[in-house]
């Protein structure tokens, strides 16, 4: 559901370096999933595997050869796991990855047979259906693709998939969405099998199509899955638009993934000095308009789910776990809410260096609070935060999800050196995070570490009363501005909570 798009601008210069809000008057531009701001939890972590090694805490050299460690699988009962998942709630959790490609399902644990490498028991499986119940979060997922799934002409057949849906439904739970598999274009190194091309994948797709519309007609049928078409880093063997020409139509829902790079385990290179600057940011908007218009082309008005995003694939780079990366996290939630991206699934939740939680405690990091304060203030529906702010200002704007009339806009600020200044008609609840140094897990909001409480809660977050007039938006902060008086009539009519788009 889409609101026709209105050009006035409520933004506009008041001073040469400054730039006037006046929240009453944004205008709705679109609106979003309920569960826009959703994450991953890979099947390996499910399953247990070896997974990408995070970076040692200390500054010791570290093997870039030795990409992989063992870990055992994840804790989904864990009541601190829980809790700060269900905070980020409602989501889309979304179990899938390089590694379900070739995840054989069973009724018990055991050694995977032939064409497959790891094995998702049915009390694992349990385990996904709990937590996405005591969370509030709907299960995305794909499929075995690899040779084991296949038979003797290669020929990809629906018995294990069939077996997991009719065993989600048998434990209380249901499949939300479903890709076929992950990453089609990267099928050659993804558990395909060998020689496996456009022509087969499109086979594939279309019994898979119609073998859903018959087994969960209930579920969303999510495609292609892509990674690798755009200017973004990762490398694909087959395109898209090859792909989706040999499938023909047949999703519900386009899907794509973007990394904005490749870690160092797989021979990233990239200086964290480039991390605020426009060309980094915007490389979100560049992978965006190359799905766009394959969308356009082969699944025209289909809403678009970016399924599986970080900064950096392969893990995430080494300042994905600090305050660094939140700009990122935040500037590209603004970016694709605002070009009408319904739902977006962060790679991962508590895995790895791009993990929103530490894997070991389960603590969170600095982009956990700043998706905690999105969730908590960024409603369904967008406005238009205009386009008069300079190049290192990026504002977005929401209508709020709980207060009628009230807007809620999101100024980050990526200089590292000036500052911006904002005049506001409005008085504000402001939610401004900085950190004493870019690179550090330590963030701050209205300058108070964010932690924990001793009982392991999640702790108050504190607005700072600010009235109305000029505000000046420190170099590298990041500042949730809540007009709770504003009226704005697009916020109005609506009642509070999160809108349900169809």
């Amino acid at each position: 559901m889409t609101i026709a798009l209105l050009t006035t601008l409520t933004l506009s210069p008041a001073h040469a370096d400054d730039i006037a809000i006046s929240p009453a008057g944004l205008k709705a531009i679109g609106a979003i999933d309920a569960r826009f701001q959703s994450y991953n939890i890979e099947m390996v972590e499910v399953t247990g595997g070896r997974f990408w090694k995070p970076y040692p805490r200390t500054a010791r050299a570290f093997d870039e050869r030795d990409r992989y460690s063992a870990r055992p699988p994840i804790d989904l009962a864990n009541s601190r796991l829980r809790l700060l998942a269900a905070a980020l709630s409602p989501a889309y959790l979304r179990v899938s990855g390089t590694w379900a490609n070739a995840t054989f399902f069973a009724d018990a644990p055991g050694k995977p047979p032939p064409g497959f490498n790891s094995v998702l028991s049915r009390a694992q499986w349990r385990g996904v259906v709990e937590f996405a119940r005591a969370v509030d979060a709907e299960i995305v997922t794909s499929f075995a693709i690899s040779p084991g799934s296949r038979n003797a002409d290669g020929v990809w057949q629906p018995d294990r998939a069939q077996q997991l849906v009719d065993t989600t439904r048998a434990l209380g739970g249901r499949i939300a969405a479903a890709e076929f598999m992950n990453e089609p274009t990267l099928a050659a190194t993804n558990g395909a099998p060998a020689g496996y091309d456009a022509m087969a994948y499109g086979r594939d797709f279309r019994i898979f199509r119609d073998w859903m519309r018959r087994a969960a007609p209930e579920t969303l049928i999510l495609g292609p899955g892509s990674v690798g078409d755009s200017s973004s880093p990762s490398g694909s063997g087959i395109t898209t638009r090859d792909l989706l020409a040999a499938s023909g139509p047949g999703v519900d829902r386009f899907s794509y993934h973007h990394y904005n790079t490749i870690s160092p385990r797989c021979g990233g290179h990239d200086d964290p000095a480039q991390a605020l600057s426009e060309q980094w940011l915007a490389r979100t908007d560049a992978t965006l308009v190359t799905y766009q218009a394959l969308r356009d082309a082969f699944e025209p008005g289909k809403p678009i789910w970016l399924t599986e995003t970080a900064d950096a694939a392969c893990g995430g780079g080494r300042w994905d776990r600090t305050f660094l990366d939140t700009f990122r996290y935040l500037d590209q939630l603004g970016r694709l809410a605002r070009a009408g991206v319904q739902v977006v699934m962060h790679n991962t939740l508590a895995a790895s260096d791009y993990g929103l939680l530490d894997e070991a405690t389960f603590r969170p990091r600095p982009s956990y609070w700043a998706a905690l304060l999105w969730r908590r203030l960024m409603g369904t529906t967008v406005l238009d935060a205009g386009r008069a702010a300079p190049r290192d200002l990026h504002l977005y704007a929401h209508c709020h999800p709980a207060m009628a009339g009230a807007v809620s806009l999101l100024a980050i600020n990526t200089s590292r050196r000036a500052s911006h200044a904002l005049t506001l008609s409005d008085p504000a609840e402001r939610y401004t995070l900085d950190a004493a140094r870019l690179q550090g897990a330590i963030v701050r909001l209205n300058g108070k570490r964010l932690a924990l409480t001793t009982e392991g809660r999640l702790p108050r977050l504190e607005a700072r009363a600010t009235p109305r007039g000029t505000l000046r938006l420190a170099p590298a902060t990041i500042a949730f501005l809540v007009f709770p008086n504003a009226a704005n009539p697009a916020c109005s009519s609506r009642r509070p909570g999160f809108q349900r788009i169809p």
